[in-house]
């Protein structure tokens, strides 16, 4: 099976996709995203997978969930996840310890930062022209998005899944993210998904 992409034939690509938790796999199922996929000529299985955790992206917690994507018919493996605490994003990618057509993309500090960076779906969601310099700086990006809101709407934000879920309805995009100068992480995730669609 083959996919015209930007005036070259390539070989069908089907991304299979793990998230850490709750949030990573609302985003990786969100309309926008699949539009993404669909724009770039990228297959998915549907239903991504909710790790749970991020010390549930271990090799061996991986390893069954893996084999479950490529039963479907998966022949690339996408896993989302947070830097968090960790020193760096080097120590984060080593811990899932990847295979070869394994991508893991780590959001930076997490994936809250790029709520932050997509400055339309943020100044929607606060109802203010809110503009966020350095996200990835941030070091926990919900607590500052929930104080925000508090300060200017009298008012926070519960938890991150509500968070996520509003900020989704605020038109939020991964490709919206990316386009922000200091949210090297999230461009890195676009760039990836672009060179994935090229694979001949």
């Amino acid at each position: 099976m083959a996919n015209k992409y930007l005036g070259r034939w390539v070989a069908m690509v089907k991304l299979g996709f793990i998230g850490e938790g709750a949030n990573e796999k609302t985003v990786l199922e969100s309309a926008n995203f699949t539009a993404l996929l669909s724009k770039l000529g990228l297959e998915f299985v549907e239903n991504v997978i909710d790790a749970k955790g991020g010390g549930n992206l271990l090799p061996e917690y991986l390893e069954d969930q893996i084999e479950k994507l490529q039963e479907k018919g998966a022949t690339h493996i996408v896993i989302l996840t947070d830097q968090e605490d960790a020193s760096c994003i080097t120590s984060v990618k080593s811990r899932v310890d990847p295979e070869e057509n394994h991508v893991v993309i780590i959001a930076v500090k997490a994936i809250e930062a790029w709520f932050l960076a997509d400055t339309a779906a943020i100044a929607a969601y606060l109802k203010f022209n809110y503009k966020c310099e350095r996200p990835e700086e941030i070091l926990k990006p919900f607590n500052h998005i929930r104080q925000i809101r508090l300060e200017k709407a009298g008012r926070g934000v519960n938890h991150k899944k509500q968070l996520c879920s509003r900020i989704l309805q605020s038109g939020f995009s991964i490709e919206n993210a990316a386009n922000h100068p200091n949210c090297p992480s999230a461009k890195y995730f676009i760039e990836k998904l672009k060179s994935l669609a090229t694979t001949e």
